[in-house]
């Protein structure tokens, strides 16, 4: 028999709020849970679900003091939220920087005008960085990333307990603003390929209208770029594929080393 006074005690609701805060914390900034209109009670009773499983665990392994006021239960909760947010901030860099590179040759190809509502920000971005954020998910799903971040968050209890101590050290916090740095990295390493071609391509104009005045190379120019554009993207997009799947597991390996 249960007893629901031992169950329902206060240490044990403040532990399920600091576990449920932590993985809301990963919720607001991970890939899929944050870059997609998921409905808000979708994530609650997700974020909600994975606390009750993890409880248990966290209860056998962990010495949680009670806290004794106000301000001290919530530093608590403020840490547990910044751990997870953390967590996944880490993991959402790969999806800003493949924005990033995108945007970089959807100008280069003339299509920065021609924008649409993308679900996955929330502001307005080229259709064509729309369906590279939709392959940087689907490649999220098939390599199974969001069980490397439950993982990294069940271990993270572990390594990062529940409690007043705060653990992010000098080197977590190097390791995290080196992470963010590789948005620019990654950024360009997607864009260099098209955005040169493209790039060379202008040039080239820019002699053909000098060499034949009388030809209206405005015209010429937009149709042409958006089509060497788009299958320039159609050429690159097993080697894309392919270089965003090793950057996600390398990532998801640093994070987990991480937390």
């Amino acid at each position: 028999m249960f007893n629901l006074d031992v169950l329902f005690s206060v240490n044990n609701i403040i532990l399920f709020m600091a576990i449920i805060t932590r993985i809301s914390g990963l919720f607001s900034s991970a890939p899929l849970f944050s870059t997609y209109p998921i409905p808000q009670q979708v994530k609650i009773w997700l974020a909600a679900c994975i606390a009750f499983i993890l409880f248990p665990i966290v209860q056998y392994n962990t010495n949680f003091a009670v806290p004794t006021s106000v301000p001290a239960l919530s530093l608590i909760l403020f840490k547990e939220f910044l751990i997870g947010y953390a967590m996944g901030y880490c993991a959402n860099i790969l999806f800003a920087g493949v924005e990033l590179g995108v945007n970089m040759f959807a100008i280069q190809m003339g299509l920065s005008a021609g924008q649409a509502l993308n679900p996955a920000s929330g502001g307005t971005s080229p259709v064509i960085t729309q369906a590279y954020t939709y392959l940087a998910s689907m490649l999220f799903i098939v390599l199974g990333a969001h069980r490397w971040l439950f993982a990294a968050i069940y271990n993270s209890f572990k390594s990062m307990p529940i409690g007043y101590n705060f653990s992010f050290s000098p080197e977590v916090i190097g390791q995290i603003i080196t992470l963010s740095g590789q948005v620019f990295h990654i950024g360009l390493s997607i864009a260099l390929p098209i955005f040169g071609v493209l790039f060379i391509t202008d040039i080239l104009l820019g002699f053909t209208s000098k060499m034949m005045p009388q030809m209206n190379i405005f015209m010429v120019s937009m149709p042409l770029k958006v089509y060497l554009g788009l299958l320039l993207s159609l050429l690159f997009m097993r080697p894309m594929t392919e270089y965003m799947a090793v950057l996600l597991e390398k990532f998801l390996t640093q994070i987990a080393l991480m937390f």
